[in-house]
């Protein structure tokens, strides 16, 4: 029978919320509103407040719609819960439950106290003389944590859902009534001449939903890969933001390159072909009989172009897109562009309303049964609530009467006495805003003076830098400061480091920086370090497989050096960068202006400095320098016996340096300083190796 009244079929998807109501007039389906609600961010993105985004979602879903006149019924990604299909043995129909319990404890991998789920025969099942004889059972499962997750959204909104369903599940029912209702509706199934099966592929937006049906036998599965795989494909090899990324997929036909952008996404249709045709052979292996005529695709990813034909042409079925609802009325919904643009991603929404309508095939629900008790609990309340109001109004009545000559003589007694509270409430009241609005006041003027002192700080942090990257640049110290000649001291015995070049690159996440093959790199770099400079332990050995994380700035040193002769093969070359700037950025003390203008040690970890990477293993190549030491009026006077040469040979070396940068404020290095010594000396007064003057020092440290 079908249901009475409207139904809101709801769906909470990754990219976007989807509502269709639907009620039934004349045995037709008719679409009366619908309501598509694209969230500003994807919630799976990092950055995205998932929960918030939901919530207003459903606001607005509330503001411009009345959702709470008619029954709702929601969907949940298929990844969340259980659907087990099952052909129970030959038994008395009012058995089957006692069968389907026993199979729940097998099938469902946790205890079924923390678990909701739902039963029920699928379409097609032979039933004689009460009797089920050729019958398959599905199985439908969630844990109650995430029913309650699924509800929470819902409940924070006061809307109250009466159908939760699975979407792949959802689905089924969508193409059973639209497209496959002649066949069920005869309710005649024979097992060993199946008709033929529908492929339905979901494709949302991290993962989607396979689906493989005749009708009357349902089997389905999850994949990882969506719509956001080929956004993130753009975003990895075209070096784009994930939004403009999304903004090119969506518009491929436009863009500037289309060839460019539908062969950097190939691998993902690829990718999907693959997932697609595993499923399908697994599916043919364990139903041989089970013919396959079409491959029907839904959700907006099916939008990009060439999709649809892409997957006909690789799996070799008759692909169509599930745009158009054959059963569905209602042109004043159908009709409009917002639908119809968006039509593949109703199909889930279309499948809720026919099961709250009565007219889906799969009617099972995993709505927490405690939830449904305290519905009817609250359904019995008015009633209750009517026979204790008339008590009460009893009661009331004989109270009145009994009174009424006291309530006539002390008509005054409180009067007084209420009118001095009602005044203190007042004034109490009154004297609490005051409060709270110059809190609010106080606080909004210390942000503002945090703002502007931070911003003071933020213009030191540069000049540091700079200040500490020359320093990590390698100088003779000659005396007094006079540089000696090539014939005093060659330039291949000299040891000044010169830079040529110092870039930066802002990275919002360093890890794109820390990638394949700057990885082993870095790994190596430290293991010639810890060999050249005999240390026991290599630096960052922990954080060698994640890296440096969050965003931050890579500063890039180009020099070279001459320190490369022979004589000083073992320290010359990378192994003089190495034990100079390597060693400097690792373990180097840097002084630095301080609290009161006076100079502070600080350490790297405390400037943000890590990671130190000489970027490439070079050799010194030969070059022909000036000779300094040549006079070249000398040589024109007596050429014959001066033997300085005009040019002389040496190796010289170019290397590229980078190192990570954190910016670390003045203040929260001291802060940090200071909370380490209050552990310190907390943790010293634990053991009682307390001093007088630590004991003194840790009474400073209190807050």
């Amino acid at each position: 029978m079908a249901g009475s009244g409207s139904v809101w079929g709801i769906e909470i998807g990754q990219s976007a919320l989807k509502a269709l109501r639907c009620s039934m007039a004349g045995g037709e389906v008719i679409a009366e509103a619908f309501d598509y609600v694209e969230y500003p961010k994807i919630l799976s993105q990092p950055e995205a407040d998932a929960d918030a985004l939901v919530a207003d979602a459903l606001a607005q879903l509330l503001e411009r719609n009345d959702a709470h006149s008619g029954k709702v019924c929601i969907s949940v990604p298929g990844q969340s819960g259980l659907a087990k299909f099952f052909k129970p043995p030959p038994v008395e129909v009012k058995k089957v439950a006692d069968i389907v319990r026993y199979e729940a404890r097998q099938q469902i991998p946790f205890d079924l106290a923390d678990v909701v789920w739902d039963h029920q025969m699928m379409p097609g099942s032979m039933i004689e003389e009460g009797f089920a004889v050729e019958s398959e059972v599905g199985l439908f499962a969630m844990k109650r944590e995430q029913a309650y997750r699924q509800l929470a959204p819902f409940d924070k909104v006061d809307l109250e859902v009466d159908i939760v369903q699975l979407a792949p599940i959802a689905l089924y029912n969508t193409v059973a009534y639209d497209r496959m209702h002649e066949r069920v509706e005869n309710d005649i199934f024979d097992p060993d001449d199946p008709p033929k099966s529908t492929v339905i592929l979901s494709i949302g937006t991290d993962s989607s939903d396979l689906i493989v049906t005749n009708g009357f036998r349902i089997w389905q599965r999850s994949m990882p890969i969506g719509g956001n795989h080929f956004t993130r494909q753009l975003t990895k090899d075209l070096k784009l933001t994930f939004a403009k990324a999304e903004h090119l997929k969506r518009n491929a036909k436009d863009a500037a390159d289309p060839k460019l952008v539908f062969q950097t996404m190939r691998p993902v249709f690829n990718d999907l072909v693959t997932e697609v045709q595993r499923s399908i052979g697994f599916f043919r292996s364990i139903d041989r009989k089970a013919e396959i005529g079409e491959l029907l695709i839904t959700g907006n990813t099916v939008k990009m172009p060439g999709l649809a034909a892409y997957l006909g042409k690789n799996l070799g079925f008759d692909v169509h897109v599930l745009d158009r609802f054959n059963r569905l009325s209602g042109e004043d919904v159908l009709s409009i562009p917002q639908f119809r643009d968006n039509a593949p991603t109703f199909a889930v929404c279309y499948g809720l309303c026919l099961q709250g309508l009565g007219v889906g095939q799969v009617h099972a629900s995993l709505v927490p049964h405690e939830i449904l008790r305290e519905r009817m609990i609250r359904a019995k309340k008015p009633w209750v609530l009517a026979g204790l109001a008339a008590l009460l109004v009893g009661l009331g009545a004989h109270y009145w009467f009994t009174e009424r000559t006291w309530a006539s003589t002390h008509e005054d007694l409180w009067k007084n006495a209420s009118f001095e509270v009602t005044q203190m409430d007042t004034h109490s009241t009154r004297q609490f805003n005051r409060d709270a609005e110059l809190t609010n006041k106080l606080n909004f003027l210390n942000e503002v003076g945090k703002e502007l002192s931070g911003n003071v700080e933020r213009r030191l942090t540069w000049l540091e830098i700079i200040r500490v990257v020359n320093k990590s640049v390698y100088r003779e110290d000659y005396p007094d400061d006079k540089e000696p000649s090539a014939a005093e001291l060659p330039l291949d015995e000299r040891r000044d480091i010169h830079i040529t070049a110092v870039d930066t690159k802002f990275y919002e996440d360093l890890s794109e920086w820390y990638d394949e093959d700057r990885k082993p790199r870095f790994i190596d770099e430290m293991r010639n370090w810890r060999r050249i400079m005999d240390r026991e332990e290599i630096p960052y050995a922990d954080l060698f497989e994640t890296g440096p994380t969050e965003s931050g700035w890579v500063i890039q040193l180009k020099g070279y050096h001459y320190f490369n002769s022979d004589k000083h093969i073992t320290e010359g070359g990378n192994t003089h960068v190495r034990k100079n700037m390597t060693t400097y950025f690792l373990e180097g003390k840097y002084q630095l202006p301080g609290e009161d203008g006076q100079l502070m040690e600080f350490s790297p970890e405390e400037l943000g400095l890590s990671f130190p990477l000489l970027l490439d293993e070079n050799k010194a190549k030969p070059e022909m320098l000036p000779n300094p030491d040549f006079d070249r009026t000398a040589a024109m006077a007596d050429p014959e016996n001066y033997d300085v040469p005009p040019q002389i040979e040496v190796g010289k070396l170019d290397f590229t340096y980078q190192i990570v940068w954190k910016p670390n404020l003045l203040t929260d290095r001291l802060e940090a300083r200071a909370e380490a010594e209050k552990a310190a000396a907390e943790a010293a007064a634990a053991q009682g190796d307390l001093e007088p003057d630590d004991e003194q020092t840790l009474t400073n440290l209190a807050p």
